[in-house]
């Protein structure tokens, strides 16, 4: 797909001569630069969904499932 975007030059200009050190176009770089983007942050909205959901029940284990796990870790040795 072909789109149109505005950056400041000094960017451009970067970029131009990364594309001619990596012997890429322009469009490669550029397509390569925003997937990387895209991928980095790909995991917020994971952590904002888990987020939504846990953040609407309570946290704290039932106490009688709270207790038999504090038996168990008395059991091994540290």
């Amino acid at each position: 797909m072909k789109t149109a975007i505005s950056i400041p030059d000094p960017i451009f200009e970067e970029a131009e001569g990364l594309a001619k050190r990596l012997g890429v176009s322009r469009s490669e770089l550029y397509a390569k630069a925003v997937a990387a983007f895209v991928e980095e942050h790909r995991g917020e909205q994971i952590v904002e969904a888990l987020n939504k959901i846990y953040g609407q029940e309570p946290s704290e284990l039932e106490a009688d499932l709270q207790q038999l796990q504090e038996q168990a870790l008395t059991l091994d040795e540290w």
